[in-house]
């Protein structure tokens, strides 16, 4: 096509585009200067303009392209004229002058290429690739730069440059390893760039092809890496936004900035521009999708400006990815002011066959090529005059008045990657990922014709492929035609995908016989393990490289040349020979494939193992000696996967293993042992080989502790070798052991003993999993001792002797598996009779025998002993530790031994007993003081001591380890038990919630609640004004409503109405004061909370809110915990009557009193105590008893305490309340409620109104409880154009996704079922990317019955919802289909989750709630046994069986509970033998 040049493969012989004169007058010698300017070594030679001798630089087929676009603009202009003169002179010249004028002020539409590149040129890319030293970045028309590692920002650098300077060269590899974080504070490319990022770029430099190499990209295959070295990029701010006027910093300019330190609030970013800096708050930064949880210094982010700062000197900027993307310019005061990747409103001047010209923001001028039109507006076509928007691409360099390249492709207008259109590829994330490279294509349909440079293919709707003129055959064809020929438009091809441009969305195709031929394309098409045919390539030193298919090769190193070493490799491989050979592996990153030629691997029959997860035990393979040393060898399969042969396993004979094994021979080997979690493989030479019987047998079903019975296989020196019967597994038995198992000596059973013989009545006591035997012992000849097997809990008796195993240590003593399915536990305490002789905790998985001292018939569980006096009663020693039962069996005085339980911040909790323990406070642990107190004490160590108090009532122990008296000093106070219900007592207020007083009793660290229903008789009071006028240290009257004893909760009432005249007066001792001294109300008898931190198990669940709140608010300051009292709240909370308090010096009135009733005792007897103390004399005393009088009479007829104790009745008294309390929007509302019930709408509306502008703005809550009133009020009584204006104002000034949620759950609620459906429409069309929006919209759905169109939100909204929201959506739709549609289908979506991500196990546990809302208990198991067979934490399965226990409990049955019992008992001894 005219104006439109072909590109070689080979971009030296690419040429300039045709100029006019003054084209090449103003632009070559801006160029030219350009070019003097740079250093001469960094820039290609330049062409000369007229050679001398009449030669020229372009290539032959360069200057016949030349000829023929002149022949062809000669025509037309030709053409042109004939047409001018056939037409008349009317008004029809008028209407051709038109064209001709447009044609002759159109700008021809040029393709981007590398000789157009120039420095200092502005361009906008795409990151292909990220390399370890630099960026790979995809460029328009199909062109690829690269941008080093030290042009990203200039604070990037540094910090690099910071790295060089403190490494040692001459240490580096110490320094390494004495600081192995010493690069990971800088981080890597990959951290901050990702491929498919947009990026605004300058260019600093273009090298010539095959210069040399500097781009930080290293040796690659990468035909992309390649190319992009030609161009090289810098990404600095300073750089690309060099030009920027400060003017033009304005709310929706982007620009590109670079993190240049982090502040309290936010970041600091450098945009490059002199005298201007921008802020980052953390809460836009987490908007961006940056990946990290703190941007580090150096990170470059494209940005766009919200706010300029009065004095000019601060940016506010957002990385919002919807600001940006939508984000466009308006006007700028420079040209320089344009940056590549800006959004502009463009008018179309003119349509050409080649593309588009724009004019933007009314001055500048630009082109679309076609490459960067929109496919689908180009069906339709464009039209002079029509206004679009786009995105500039780059400036183009010497051109007057200035011009820019655009785009108009969808994907690069919303700075997203090319989306694939159909929907059979619609779930891949790329077009790399749809169509990776070799992928061929049956059916392209070529498009469009370019004559000297390509082909246009279509692939799919909306995807094109680029094929090169010289990709087209593998003839040389010069042209290429539109209309005639194999390749003209509408024809159907067969091609292959040999690269992607993904900047301009399309692919790089060939249509080539011998690439189509070729069965590899790439490295990552070869598979691991295939056996190749290629051509040797060269031959080397150190390897030998093959030719595969096309330009994927392979390399076999020295050791893989044959079975045995070659001496001379050259006369076996010569250059062009054919050769048969294996591939080892592949490295499809690195483009790298490494192959075998030894015949033993490439003939071998045996399984390929290429991964970990291929790995089974007794799988016999083919391997590779890796390395030799003295205890093993190292073997190698193929993919670099490895295995360790133990000495014992590579041969019979002891001699050394380098004598008969070398490296790289080749060797078949049996898999022993694999470890999942090490990813460590032992394998065997000895067991692989074809005469070798496995010995190796499944001990999997055989457990430690089991009974099992054998028979005699094989006897040696000092043991014997047994198959256990049924399970067939070998076990090993002591001769010694076998000879006490029989009564007879080892001497008289060497000679008795045969092969063949049965031995029973034997025990499991340990197992070796790798070499696949077990030690088994003859088991314990007691007469008492049950059988395994026969113990039942029908049988079972309180004395009995049994015997178990050992599985785990708990809190409370060793658990013991007696049977499948009973166990029992062993206490510390009941180990033996003497605590220092014995082990209070028996070793894991010993066997032993015990007493039965209690039996639960319920949970199958034994209590047991191992005491003698238990054991052998007949035997009877003196028992040194005895027994203790219960609270009862110590007094006062006792000295008794014990084993701690636990080290607590308070003290020691040490047992004494079965459900019997004491506590050591701090104070008694030591005769003298101590420190470090902490460090001479730990669990499960034995503490002796004597009894210092009994609470035989609380079941509560104190004990001291200190010697001397027992008599401690305590101080006279009251306890609980002194209280009484209706006692009136005086307090201080020590705490003010919302829901009531804590108050303080007098003289002591006692508390209780007052709630707030129990201020006032008056019930329409508002208690909350109420609340308000007390503060802390206020002291008032009280009376104490109920004791919880049990609880240790007061419940207490200031209600008037609970006193009578003269209670508790100021001048009279209160009934506190004469019984008790100050300081009395204490809880030194208490000792308050005696439960340990470790007991909390025990507390059941059901508390109220009222008491969770007061044990939260517990003083810890103090050692002795005071009480704090709540009670339950009433459903109907009370109105309270509030006291005032003047802060006027002056006047100081003594507390308010209604009738008859002090609110705050002698809180405010100050003056009365003043008055009576400064008078002398009778007349001072009848003085001041006026005064006083007449102060009370004057408070008694005060009404203003009223104004607080009733309900508004007027406008007044609201304004009132509202002086007070102008944030609270519940009195506002209450204000237009009151308004609306006198029908005035208006004066409602003015009210929320002005509710808005007096409510300070940091209330965010109160001002949006306000604007959905104002909502909830046009809905009822305004019309639908008020509402609509009220919710636009609302959705404007609040969070808008808030208000647009908020609003379709009013419209729902009103039963407007359309609307609301309308309105959700809406906001998830707004907020598609919010996966709230949509689980609320299915709700609706559901909720009204429309099953067919919930469901059809879940596939809509995976397509607009991030893909890490997905997961979080689909369950909460399939949470919704339970509880509202199909449990069968949520059941379906729900198996889906699990099978995709069987290692959340936060889904499965909802999964589990969501079944056991059916109610299905079968469907529950299947479940847990799923979820249990995954590898998990302890932790984690401890709380899958604890739930599993608790439905078994409320769904199933008993037998159920059991065997969930049981399987934990399984699983934990699995965990512990994997370990």
């Amino acid at each position: 096509m005219a104006g439109q040049k072909r590109v070689l493969e080979d971009s030296s012989s690419s040429r300039k585009p045709k100029k006019s004169k003054v084209a090449l007058d103003k632009g070559e010698k801006g160029q030219k200067n350009e070019h003097i300017s740079q250093p001469p070594s960094n820039l290609t030679a330049e062409e000369v303009d007229f050679p001398r001798g009449g030669g020229t630089s372009l290539t032959p087929l360069e200057v016949k392209a030349v000829r023929a676009e002149a022949i062809k603009e000669a025509d037309e202009e030709l053409f042109a004229s004939a047409e001018k003169v056939k037409k008349k002179k009317s008004k029809g010249d008028l209407k051709a002058k038109a064209p001709d004028t447009r044609k002759k002020d159109s700008i021809r539409v040029e393709h981007l290429n590398y000789k157009r590149i120039v420095p200092g040129m502005k361009i906008m890319g795409q990151i292909a690739s990220v390399q370890p030293l630099a960026l790979v970045v995809s460029l328009p028309n199909q062109l690829m730069g690269h941008v080093p590692i030290t042009q990203v920002s200039s604070q990037f650098t540094q910090r690099l440059e910071a790295i060089d300077e403190n490494e040692d060269p001459s240490d580096s590899e110490s320094e390494e390893d004495d600081h192995p974080g010493l690069r990971s504070h800088v981080p890597d490319l990959f951290e901050m760039f990702h491929p498919g990022q947009y990026v605004r770029s300058v260019v600093i430099n273009v090298h010539a092809p095959g210069s040399t190499d500097i781009s930080g990209l290293g040796r690659t295959r990468d035909d992309a890496a390649k190319s992009s070295r030609r161009v090289e990029l810098s990404l600095m701010p300073e750089k690309v936004n060099d030009g920027v006027q400060k003017a033009d910093l304005k709310g929706g300019f982007t620009l590109s900035a670079a993190v240049k330190s982090v502040e309290d609030h936010g970041y600091i970013l450098d945009m490059g521009i002199s005298d201007v800096s921008g802020f980052l708050s953390f809460k836009e930064a987490g908007k961006g999708n940056l990946g990290e949880t703190k941007l580090q210094v150096g990170r470059l982010l494209d940005v766009s400006v919200v706010k300029v700062s009065a004095n000019g000197r601060t940016c506010t900027l957002s990385v919002d990815p919807q600001l940006l993307s939508s984000s466009s310019l308006s006007e700028v005061t420079n040209v320089s002011s344009i940056l590549p990747g800006s959004l502009v409103q463009s008018l179309i001047t003119s349509v050409l066959p080649s593309g588009l010209n724009l004019q933007l923001l009314g001055f500048f001028v630009g082109t679309v090529d076609e490459f960067h039109l929109a496919s689908a507006s180009v069906e339709k076509g464009y039209k002079t005059g029509q206004k679009v928007k786009a995105r500039v691409l780059y400036d183009i360099p010497a051109t007057s008045p200035p011009r820019f390249a655009l785009a108009l492709l969808d994907h690069i207008v919303g700075l997203e990657p090319k989306a694939l259109g159909t929907a059979a590829n619609a779930g891949e994330s790329s077009i790399q990922l749809a169509y990776p490279i070799g992928t061929v294509l049956d059916a392209v349909k070529v498009k469009r014709v370019e004559i000297e440079r390509g082909l246009i293919v279509e692939i799919e709707p909306g995807l094109e492929g680029f094929v090169h003129i010289s990709q087209a055959t593998d003839d040389h064809v010069p042209t290429l035609s539109p209309s005639s020929g194999p390749w003209r438009v509408g024809t159907i091809h067969r091609a292959r995908v040999t690269g992607h441009h993904p900047f301009d969305g399309i692919l790089q195709l060939s249509l080539r016989a011998s690439i189509l031929a070729q069965k590899f394309l790439q490295a990552g098409d070869v598979h691991v393990g295939e056996v190749l045919k290629g051509t040797v390539k060269s031959l080397t030193d150190t390897a030998l490289f093959v030719s595969i298919s096309g330009d994927v090769d392979g390399v076999i190193w020295p050791n893989h040349y044959a079975d045995i070493a070659l001496k001379q490799p050259g006369k076996r491989f010569k250059p062009g020979g054919s050769i048969k050979c294996r591939v080892l592996t592949v490295d499809p990153g690195r483009k790298r494939i490494a192959l075998t030629a030894k015949k033993s691997l490439v003939e071998s029959s045996l399984p390929v193992l290429s991964s970990f997860e291929d790995a089974r035990v007794g799988a016999v393979l083919h391997a590779v000696v890796f390395r030799v040393s003295e205890k093993g060898l190292l073997v190698e399969f193929y993919n670099n996967i490895k295995a360790y042969v133990p000495h014992r396993e590579a041969s019979d004979s002891a001699g050394k293993l380098s004598d008969a094994f070398v490296a790289g021979k080749v060797v078949k080997v049996r898999l022993i042992s694999i470890d999942t979690e090490t990813k460590r493989i032992v394998a065997s030479i000895r067991q692989g080989a074809s005469n070798f019987q496995a010995t190796v047998t499944d001990i999997a079903g055989v457990e430690i502790g089991n009974a099992v019975e054998g028979v005699v296989v094989e006897i040696h020196k000092m043991n014997a070798v047994l198959t256990l019967l049924p399970s067939q597994a070998r076990a090993l038995m002591s001769l010694k052991n076998l000879a006490n198992h029989r009564n007879t000596n080892p001497a008289q059973l060497k000679v008795s003993l045969k092969v063949g013989d049965k031995v029973d009545q034997l025990v499991v006591v340990s197992r070796n999993p790798e070499k696949g035997l077990v030690v088994v012992a003859g088991s314990p000849k007691t007469k008492t001792v049950l059988k395994k097997g026969a113990l039942s809990m029908d049988s079972v008796t309180i004395g009995q002797i049994v015997g178990g195993r050992v599985t785990r240590h708990g809190r409370s003593g060793a658990h013991i598996k007696l049977t499948a399915r009973i166990s029992g536990s062993l206490h510390p305490t009941d180990t033996c009779d003497d605590y220092e002789a014995g082990v209070p905790f028996p070793a894991v998985d010993s066997v032993l025998k015990a007493a039965v001292i209690d039996v639960n018939e319920s949970t199958k569980h034994l209590t047991l002993s191992t005491r003698s006096s238990r054991l052998k009663p007949a035997e009877a020693k003196p028992v040194v530790d005895r027994e203790i039962h219960s609270v009862s069996d110590l007094e006062v005085g006792d000295t008794v031994r014990g084993f701690i339980k636990s080290v607590a911040e308070h003290g020691l909790f040490v047992m004494l007993g079965r459900g019997v323990d004491a506590r050591v406070q701090i104070r008694e642990l030591f005769d003298e003081y101590v420190k470090d107190w902490k460090g001479r004490f730990e669990a499960n160590q034995l503490v002796k001591g004597r009894i210092l108090k009994v609470d035989h009532e609380n079941k509560k122990v104190e004990m001291t380890l200190r010697s001397g008296d027992l008599n401690r000093e305590t101080s006279k106070s009251l306890s609980l038990a002194d209280l009484h219900e209706h006692q009136k007592i005086t307090g201080r207020v020590k705490r003010i919630e919302q829901y009531g007083l804590f108050i303080e009793i007098e003289g002591s660290k006692l508390s209780g609640l007052c709630h707030k229903s129990e201020l006032s008789d008056n019930k329409d009071a508002d208690v909350t004004v109420a609340l308000r006028t007390f503060r802390e240290g206020d002291r008032v009257n009280a009376i104490i409503l109920s004791i919880d004893k049990e609880k240790r909760q007061l419940s207490l009432g200031l209600k008037p109405s609970y006193f009578e005249d003269g209670d508790l007066d100021v001048d009279s001792d209160s009934e506190v004061e004469s019984t008790h001294e100050p300081g009395v109300f204490g809880v030194a008898e208490e000792d308050a909370q005696m439960t340990d931190a470790g007991d909390d198990e025990d507390s059941g669940p059901d508390q109220s809110d009222a008491e969770e709140e007061s044990n939260a608010e517990t003083d810890s300051d103090d050692e002795d915990e005071p009480m704090e009292i709540d009670v339950v709240p009433p459903s109907i909370p009370a109105a309270s009557s509030r006291s005032t308090r003047s802060e006027q010096p002056q006047h100081q009135p003594s507390s308010l009193t209604l009738e008859g009733f002090q609110w705050f005792g002698k809180g405010n007897s100050s003056d009365d105590d003043i008055n009576g103390s400064s008078s002398s004399g009778e007349s001072s005393q009848e003085e001041s008893g006026k005064k006083k009088r007449r102060r009370r009479k004057q408070i008694e007829q005060d009404l203003t305490a009223d104004m607080h104790t009733k309900v508004p009745e007027s406008n007044a008294d609201f304004e009132r309340l509202l002086l007070g309390s102008p944030d609270s929007s519940y009195l506002w509302i209450q204000y237009m409620s009151f308004q609306l019930q006198l029908s005035e709408i208006d004066k409602a509306r003015e009210i929320g109104r002005r509710a808005i502008q007096t409510i300070n703005f940091r209330e965010e809550q109160e001002r949006l409880n306000v604007w959905i009133a104002l909502l909830n009020l046009e809905n009822v009584y305004g019309t639908d154009d008020t509402l609509e204006a009220m919710f636009k104002d609302a959705a404007r000034h609040n969070d808008s996704k808030t208000v647009h949620i908020r609003l379709a759950a009013i419209l729902d609620e009103s039963q407007k079922h359309a609307k609301a459906e309308e309105q959700y429409k809406r906001t998830c069309k707004k907020f598609s990317h919010s996966s709230k929006v949509w689980t609320l919209f299915c709700e609706h759905y559901l909720r009204r019955g429309d099953i067919e169109q919930a469901r059809k939100l879940l596939p809509r909204s995976l397509q607009s919802l991030e893909k890490r929201k997905h997961l979080k959506t689909i369950s909460k739709f399939a949470q919704l289909e339970y509880k509202l549609g199909d449990a069968e289908r949520g059941k379906t979506i729900y198996e889906g989750i699990v099978d995709s991500h069987p290692k959340r196990w936060d889904l499965w546990s909802i999964y589990m709630d969501m079944e056991a809302g059916q109610g299905d208990i079968q469907s529950l198991r299947n479940l847990f046994n799923r979820v249990l067979a995954h590898k998990m934490t302890s932790h984690k399965a401890k709380s899958f069986f604890k739930k599993w226990l608790d439905l078994e409990r409320k769904l199933g049955d008993e037998e159920g509970a059991t065997v969930v019992k049981e399987k934990a008992i399984e699983w934990t001894q699995k965990a512990a033998d994997a370990s």
